[in-house]
């Protein structure tokens, strides 16, 4: 075999993502039917910013719900489209997106879920870029929507680094995920992110290691861009992912039940 490739965005690479990150999918879904039969409005229609590889919407569609997905990488939605049988193709609409950006007035209204679970959320680098995003799905949302949007809170005096690893395999292939984020910045709100993947196989030999800042929030942070951009929060969990369990308040990982606030 050759010697290891190197590649710079795992995005870019949605087989070895998915072998990581798409093993709660089943979990992440009873959490998210039960969270809206506690807090929603039944509704049928269902909403993912960056839908990623669309694990999710994927498995929405085999519940019989209609979903709607937005990403921005190329790579991911077609990874998307392709996991999906024609069946599942009927309930599904997938569509290029930026989550700082994205509105489409002809689906105003018209979501009864919107939900994002993966601190994807964080990417969003400013202020401005959050609270257009929060505003736009708000519009997106029926006013008795709910949008349950999952992110991990900073806390601004941690000095040392967090680590974290996952195992996964595909096709004969071990995937190892180790992702660094540095302490955080408060005075720039930054926090420095590192992940590498590195696959190891018959036929592959990968490392892609990739690097980008992530915004900081503190609860308080986040309390006031809910507040601010018309959302107030219903309830907090974590990423235990149990609907009758509220977030302990020393749980940096959330997940927010925001519902729009009154007109």
């Amino acid at each position: 075999m050759k010697g290891t490739q190197q590649a710079t965005d795992w995005y870019r690479h949605p087989a070895y993502y998915e072998a990581i990150f798409g093993t709660d999918t089943t979990k992440e879904f009873d959490f998210l039917e039960a969270m809206h039969a506690r807090h929603g409005n039944g509704g049928r229609r269902w909403l993912e910013p960056a839908c990623g590889a669309g694990r999710l919407i994927e498995e929405g569609a085999r519940r019989g719900l209609t979903m709607f997905g937005y990403d921005l990488s190329d790579e991911m939605l077609a990874f998307a489209r392709a996991r999906l049988t024609p069946t599942l193709r009927r309930r599904v609409t997938l569509t290029e997106g930026d989550m700082a950006t994205f509105f489409n007035p002809e689906l105003e209204g018209r979501f009864d879920v919107a939900f994002n679970l993966v601190s994807t959320f964080r990417y969003l680098d400013s202020d401005e870029a959050a609270c257009a995003h929060l505003r736009n799905t708000r519009r997106l949302l029926a006013p008795d929507g709910r949008y349950f949007l999952g992110f991990h809170l900073t806390d601004y005096a941690r000095s040392d680094e967090e680590t974290e690893r996952w195992k996964g395999e595909i096709d004969g292939a071990a995937v190892d995920c180790f992702t660094w984020e540095g302490p955080p910045d408060r005075k720039r709100r930054r926090a420095p992110m590192t992940n590498r993947l590195r696959v190891r196989g018959p036929d592959v030999n990968l490392d892609i290691n990739t690097e980008w800042n992530f915004r900081t929030w503190s609860s308080a942070e986040a309390r006031s861009l809910f507040s601010r951009t018309g959302f107030r929060v219903l309830a907090r969990n974590d990423f235990d992912y149990r609907p009758d369990q509220l977030a302990a308040s020393d749980r940096l990982d959330s997940i927010f039940v925001l519902a729009p606030s009154e007109p």
